[in-house]
């Protein structure tokens, strides 16, 4: 059975920065897309970034470039989330995800498109 467990959400003040942690188990991941997407309350989820298989392409929200990077270690199983110069509006619950499809192009960005969803980590930026 596939597990995705994300972790380093936190608070955080403006301009400060957080990595979250995507832990997928049950299964090897290193020929799927994987995804990070949030959700903040009273709005729907959106994708945040995306990350192919390989790690050679990438997937940013117009709303993150240039503050977050996603990466991706196949060894270990596990995606993260570099994210810099946060800002209050940024606070959500984040979500990691993984498409089902192997060797998919190009990277997905829509939560249909994804098989496997982690349980969420809070992130919380304060003003």
């Amino acid at each position: 059975q596939v597990q995705l467990v994300e972790s380093g959400g936190g608070l955080v003040q403006t301009g400060g920065s957080l990595r979250l942690s995507c832990a997928a188990s049950g299964r090897t991941f290193g020929t799927n897309a994987m995804g990070w997407f949030r959700r903040a309350p009273g709005k729907a989820r959106e994708c945040v970034a995306a990350i192919s298989w390989s790690g050679g392409s990438t997937y940013y929200a117009d709303f993150v470039k240039g503050r977050f990077t996603i990466s991706r270690d196949n060894a270990k199983n596990t995606v993260y989330l570099q994210m810099n110069s946060l800002k209050p509006e940024d606070t959500a619950v984040y979500y990691c995800a993984v498409r089902s499809e192997s060797y998919s192009y190009p990277v997905p960005t829509s939560a249909p498109d994804f098989g496997s969803w982690g349980q969420g980590t809070q992130v919380t930026v304060s003003s």
